[in-house]
């Protein structure tokens, strides 16, 4: 991906090493590899990942709307400034996310209203309640903020094999295709849909809702190229690789467990990689209709 020398967003706040309140642990730094400190932070987050920990307590289910413990910002209230590569790639992302969702919200009438997205490690507060390494990238739809502990983005690429910085651009947009779930009013029906359902059938629902944000992430990633051309050969194999590492059923094995289909809660690699390429190929967002298709 061409991102150097781009425009960044100012949506960024960094809680890297006890910044802001809340934050915890060692400053990551480099390039988007983004770099952690200790063998242990990777171990303890590949394990959250290999074990199926997941973001639904942050869509509805479990503690999600927790009391808040401190509000993620500095001191000052505004967002920490850019001083590193590794943030001033996410930047850039974040601020293509801004763009393309601004215009497609614009067509239809609307108006987007951008998440801001807080760096961490260790441990976070939100509204959505504290959390860990373990639970990996997350959105609150209670502060209409993305939470990304950068540590993930090592273990995507050294534990998962999921390598490259497209791969780290379509985890960033899949958390910001929450935030434009949520405005959509997708979210909070589908969340009260899952408080009414079997267990069975509320992960089945929280499926659709992953689906749905892969392929608002392909749409995406058709719209950067078409408007800024800043792809590069491979990026999109990047992004489908990446999907297919993290879909439940390649999780399950890679954790040495059965594969359960009914615990599934964010869908195969092939499900994953599908409605990623379909909204890559389709660049129409009612085509992502999860909820109403014959086939995931």
């Amino acid at each position: 991906m061409k991102w150097r020398g781009r425009r960044t967003s100012g949506n960024i706040i960094d809680q890297r090493g006890g910044r802001g309140s809340g934050g915890g642990g060692r400053r990551g730094g480099g390039g988007p590899g983004l770099k952690i400190g200790g063998v242990g932070a990777i171990i303890v987050v590949a394990l959250g990942v290999f074990l199926g920990v997941d973001v639904s307590p942050f869509l509805g289910g479990g503690n999600s709307g927790g009391g808040i413990a401190g509000d993620p910002t500095s001191s000052s209230g505004a967002p920490n400034r850019i001083d590193d590569e590794s943030e001033q790639f996410i930047a850039v992302v974040l601020a293509d996310t801004e763009e393309i969702w601004t215009d497609i919200f614009r067509q239809s009438g609307l108006t987007y209203e951008a998440p801001k997205l807080v760096l961490f490690d260790g441990q976070v507060n939100s509204a959505c309640g504290r959390a860990g390494a373990a639970t990996g990238p997350f959105y609150c739809h209670a502060d209409r903020r993305a939470y990304l502990d950068t540590s993930f983005f090592q273990v995507l690429s050294e534990r998962l094999g999921a390598r490259g910085d497209f791969a780290v651009a379509y985890v960033i947009a899949h958390e910001v295709a929450h935030h434009v779930q949520n405005l959509l009013g997708t979210l909070p029906r589908v969340n009260a849909q899952r408080q009414r359902v079997s267990k069975r059938d509320s992960n089945r629902l929280s499926v659709m809702i992953e689906l749905q944000a892969d392929c608002y992430s392909g749409l995406w990633a058709r719209q950067v190229q078409a408007r800024f051309g800043t792809l590069e050969p491979g990026d999109i194999e990047e992004a489908l690789n990446a999907a297919s590492r993290i879909g439940d059923d390649t999780l399950q094995r890679s954790a040495g467990r059965a594969v359960v289909p009914d615990s599934f809660q964010h869908g195969t690699s092939a499900q994953r990689m599908r409605w990623f390429r379909r909204g890559y190929d389709t660049g129409d967002p009612g085509q992502c209709n999860t909820f109403e298709t014959s086939r995931l």
